[in-house]
């Protein structure tokens, strides 16, 4: 069996399109669907169910899938085992991250990494969204919990706090909440609850059962900026907030913890340029642990 063969395989199953795995590969279309032909007439199965909006894989292509996936992993074993393009800690990194935690506090430091490392070319991949480590939208991922299901392997970086925050131009014109109960004469800022991606991050009602915002955000990031503009309260990252004294924490009795995890593909975990992102990162939120609390 041929390993480019393979290699097809496993990019036509990740990206559901065989457009998409042709250029991620650096091949033509029909390249692709050819070697992907060629495998399942070795193998005298059909793995991939083509469709006009895409490919899906039979029954037969999700049980291949995991063979394939364990011959990658030890291809890539083999090649970081035996130097290859990991020896001068080279090639490209992609890290999925919520984006308060992505922009506000990686972004500002992985160019230290980079700077160590001139062969390494990072991708910062700041979203409101969950990404999928199995169809390789990121070779690391940073999540709010701890994954259940799939290869791979999750380490807990920090706990970290949200609260209620407000800018001191609103509560000079709003006034401070000083109970639960004044919450609801004031204008409130959260999230938009049907594009929520994650039950961690479905927090107000923590906060107060009947935290109704008014204006509705499908990002940290524009939450804070929202509410740094005097649009109301909100509940935000206080390891944000903290760094503008534009921000004044209210009701500071009330907080929510959380926690986020490292996690990793399995097939990936032994690189050395993954293994040298992931414990950056990691070295970092440890130094700067006590901003998250």
């Amino acid at each position: 069996m041929n390993w480019d063969d393979l290699r097809i395989f496993l990019a036509v199953a990740r990206s559901g399109q065989m457009l998409a795995a042709a250029r991620r590969l650096g091949l033509n279309h029909a390249t692709v669907a050819r070697r992907l032909s060629a495998l399942e007439d070795a193998l005298s199965a059909k793995l991939v169910d083509r469709r006009t909006t895409g490919c899906v894989l039979t029954a037969a292509g999700e049980k291949f899938m995991e063979t394939a996936e364990r011959v990658e992993a030890e291809m890539l074993a083999a090649r970081a085992g035996i130097g290859g393009e990991d020896v001068a800690i080279s090639g490209t990194v992609r890290i999925g991250a919520p984006d308060g935690f992505g922009v506000a506090y990686l972004a500002p430091r992985l160019g230290r990494l980079t700077a160590q490392h001139p062969d390494l070319t990072l991708q910062l991949v700041p979203v409101p969204r969950a990404v999928s480590l199995s169809r390789r939208e990121a070779d690391i991922a940073i999540t709010v919990e701890r994954p259940e299901h799939g290869r791979l392997v999750a380490r807990k970086l920090v706990d970290y706090e949200l609260a209620l925050y407000a800018s001191r131009s609103y509560l000079a014109e709003a006034g401070e909440p000083r109970t639960i109960a004044d919450l609801k004469d004031h204008a409130l800022v959260g999230y938009v609850e049907d594009l929520v991606y994650s039950s961690g991050l479905a927090y107000s009602q923590e906060i107060d059962r009947s935290f109704q915002p008014r204006f509705e955000i499908a990002s940290a990031l524009g939450q804070t900026e929202a509410v740094r503009a005097g649009a109301g309260i909100g509940i935000l990252h206080s390891f944000i907030a903290r760094t503008d004294p534009n921000f004044v924490q209210v009701l500071p009795e009330r907080t929510i913890r959380r926690a986020y995890w490292i996690v990793i593909h399995e097939s990936l975990r032994d690189l050395r340029r993954i293994r040298t992102v992931a414990d950056f990162i990691a070295e970092q939120v440890g130094a700067d642990r006590a901003c998250f609390g």
